[in-house]
């Protein structure tokens, strides 16, 4: 279909052809929907092109029909928003009529419950405000010691001989690791590495249910796999409280669950056990899936761009000289934070944000739309508009550099946005600069010989449709934790990190 030219609106629910710019700044009466691809009887067929390759037919939308979309799926009004100053007017001054899209938090809620991620309303901001400090970048800090251990004891273990080395399982692996510390105070064990098939596998069940107005029931043959992941997810958790409740209270470690369940010796009511449970699963879910997948796209960037590679290695060896970074040494890496914006640009962990729907009427720019509007947001999609970034496909670093252009507010926010941003990205951040400071103290990356670019594949998060392999040498002698990183792990965790099994 090619895009349509004329400047006239429709009201027809089902197809509004395009207009022209001179239309566009003027305000649309209530009933008027934005352009948008023809739909058919239902508008299905879209749908079924959304859940096959949702980013390519985003790409396509935006450029036969512009920033703002209006796909007709029955029985729903989606919009589809990709310009960002309009997304900010969205989720920051109009956030307030918004709830997440039903069917979404149905399938989240299969394994996160009811936790900060799944609530809405009074609920979700009780449970936001209780959460915050924990989150906080003082906070945050913290934990550096332990991220710097979980790293050392992972690259001890990887083979940098130039062979083919399994870089996105052994990135996950490490994520894994690091959330175990940092959550339980326990290092990885075999309930943890069986979490790491388990997260997989309910992902790609839960994007595949997402496109579903229902979903047969857990119990049917069919499911066995999502069943079984579901019962390893919880086990890990559930083996973690009951460990913990095991203890004295002044025996507790300092970490995420240790936090979680004094907000339940506080208040028991406001949060039971099962509260804890929830918010343990989207912790330990969102906590390492993000840094795992930013960092395997970050190994690619820097082995598909050696010049970004030298002199990121040439910035850590500068400011570390040789030891495991501090949470102090974090804002001196500049250039390294630089390229892993620049791969959360590229390849945003959540490209898409969970849709929303607006529970009254509510005004965009000059469109006016009614209750129970969809609402999206192609994150992606607006990190690769060259408008805002020229050259969108290469990677450029220094497109975050201090005096660089600036990027419009909007444009750029691979963590949302808004009330609902991300409320662990300041800890995503430390956790990605930590582990890419001393992978690089190590370890040279490259592409195998032939290698083509890995393709992206969307299921909740953004991974390479194919695991990813790429060549590691030796650099020089490894950064190995000294006494002192140490001793402030073992502050931090108030006794020698160790499995709660034991």
């Amino acid at each position: 279909m090619k895009p349509t030219s004329t400047s006239q609106s429709s009201q027809c629910p089902f197809h509004a052809p395009a207009e022209d710019a001179s239309s566009a700044r003027q305000a649309h009466p209530p009933g008027v929907w934005p352009p948008g691809p023809r739909s058919g009887l239902t508008g299905w067929g879209l749908l079924r092109r959304m859940s096959r390759d949702p980013l390519g037919t985003f790409a396509d939308l935006r450029q036969r029909h512009g920033d703002i979309i209006h796909c007709r799926i029955w029985p729903e009004h989606q919009i589809v928003l990709a310009d960002p100053q309009l997304v900010r007017e969205l989720l920051v001054s109009q956030h307030e009529p918004l709830i997440r899209w039903e069917r979404g938090i149905q399938v989240f809620s299969q394994l996160h419950g009811k936790s900060v991620l799944t609530a809405e309303g009074e609920a979700w901001r009780s449970k936001r405000h209780a959460l915050q400090p924990g989150f906080s970048p003082k906070n945050v800090q913290s934990f550096v010691p332990v991220i710097a251990a979980a790293a050392d004891s992972a690259f001890a273990q990887w083979q940098a001989d130039g062979s083919r080395w399994p870089i996105e399982s052994a990135f996950t692996s490490l994520g894994m690791d690091v959330i175990m510390r940092m959550m339980f105070s326990s290092e990885i064990d075999e309930d943890a590495r069986a979490a790491e098939w388990a997260v997989h596998a309910t992902a790609v069940a839960g994007n595949a249910e997402m496109y579903w107005p229902a979903s047969w029931p857990d119990w049917m043959p069919w499911k066995r796999t999502k069943r079984r992941a579901i019962a390893v997810l919880n086990r890990l958790v559930d083996r973690q409280i009951d460990a913990r409740l095991a203890l004295a209270r002044d025996a507790w470690p300092m970490d995420l669950l240790s936090r979680l369940l004094a907000l339940h010796d506080e208040d028991p009511s406001a949060w039971p056990l099962k509260a804890v449970h929830d918010e343990c699963m989207t912790a330990f879910l969102a906590g390492h899936e993000t840094a795992a997948a930013t960092l395997t796209w970050w190994a690619w960037c820097m082995a598909a761009n050696p010049e970004a590679q030298t002199a990121a290695r040439r910035e850590v060896e500068t400011i570390l000289q040789g030891r495991a970074p501090a949470a102090s040494d974090l804002p001196s890496l500049v250039y390294l934070g630089q390229t892993l914006q620049e791969t959360l640009r590229l390849y945003p962990a959540a490209p898409v944000l969970l849709s929303r729907r607006s529970v009254r009427p509510i005004t965009l720019g000059a469109w006016q739309f009614p209750a129970r509007t969809m609402f999206t947001v192609p994150v992606q999609l607006m990190h690769h508009d060259p408008r805002w970034f020229p050259d969108p496909l290469a990677y450029r670093p220094e497109r975050f550099a201090p005096g660089a252009p600036a990027i419009p507010r909007g444009a750029f926010m691979p963590f949302g946005t808004g009330p609902r941003v991300c409320l662990g990205q300041h800890l995503a951040m430390a956790e990605m600069t930590v582990i890419a400071a001393m992978f690089l103290q190590r370890f040279a990356v490259t592409a195998p010989a032939g290698m083509p670019a890995p393709r992206p594949e969307f299921n909740i998060t953004l991974r390479p449709e194919v695991p990813l392999h790429l060549s590691l040498a030796s650099t020089s002698a490894p950064a190995s934790v000294d006494i002192r990183l140490a001793a402030a792990a073992s502050s931090l965790s108030g006794r020698t990190p160790r499995s709660a099994t034991r």
